[in-house]
């Protein structure tokens, strides 16, 4: 009998609010100041924001108009700032978990650069072999012409010729990875001296003057 009752209260309802709904209109502000009112909203003011309102003209809802260029920055903004916070939240966590002491960093970051020492000397090492044979390779390219101002001088052979282009590129290259390979090593010490600087501002560890960051 309750069930009844229940669906009977529900179907008496339903016509009074759907009556409600039917009713419901729109105001909005147009970009003169104008404030308007409608059952539907014309399509040059489909962008605006707008509150819709019963028949007794009370707000009960709104419809947020198409966001304007300086909304979108805004919002962009907001949303890098919080991902940054969360990135550095997470960043620091992940710092307090891997070390416990600042020397534990510093330990770590000396073994690093050693490595990247290691690496540099290795092509210091084979950069000076090349220079030397590619000055052994100029030396002989000197006996042929073009090289030489001897004019009864033989052509340069063409083994010689692939051989100075093909040092001459290796140095190129080596050179390059070189200058990475200390570019690294910068970028790494940088990294651990910043993991340093906030480990001791994490922990309340008293920052030397060299590590304080003007404001």
């Amino acid at each position: 009998m309750r069930i009844k009752i229940i669906v009977v209260a529900a179907i008496c309802l339903f016509p009074l609010l759907a009556g409600a709904q039917q009713r419901a209109a729109y105001t909005w502000v147009d970009n003169d100041g104008v404030r308007h009112y409608g059952d539907s909203i014309p399509p040059e003011y489909a962008d605006l924001p707008k509150d819709v309102i019963n028949e007794h003209g009370v707000t009960i809802g709104h419809i947020r108009g198409v966001k304007t260029a300086e909304e979108v920055e805004a919002e962009r903004i907001e949303a890098e700032a919080t991902l940054q916070k969360e990135l550095q939240i997470r960043a620091d966590g992940a710092l307090l978990l891997t070390y416990q002491t600042v020397a534990e960093i510093e330990m770590h970051r000396d073994r690093k650069v050693k490595l990247y020492q290691a690496q540099s000397r290795v092509t210091e090492l084979y950069l000076r072999n090349l220079d030397r044979r590619y000055q052994q390779l100029q030396e002989q390219s000197k006996r042929y012409r073009p090289y030489s101002s001897d004019p009864s001088a033989p052509m340069i052979q063409p083994r010689l010729v692939k051989e100075m282009k093909e040092t001459e590129g290796r140095i190129g290259r080596h050179k390059l990875n070189l200058q990475k390979y200390q570019q690294d090593e910068r970028n790494m010490i940088e990294q651990f001296n910043g993991d340093i600087h906030r480990f001791k501002s994490l922990k309340g560890i008293p920052l030397t003057a060299a590590q304080v960051v003007p404001e």
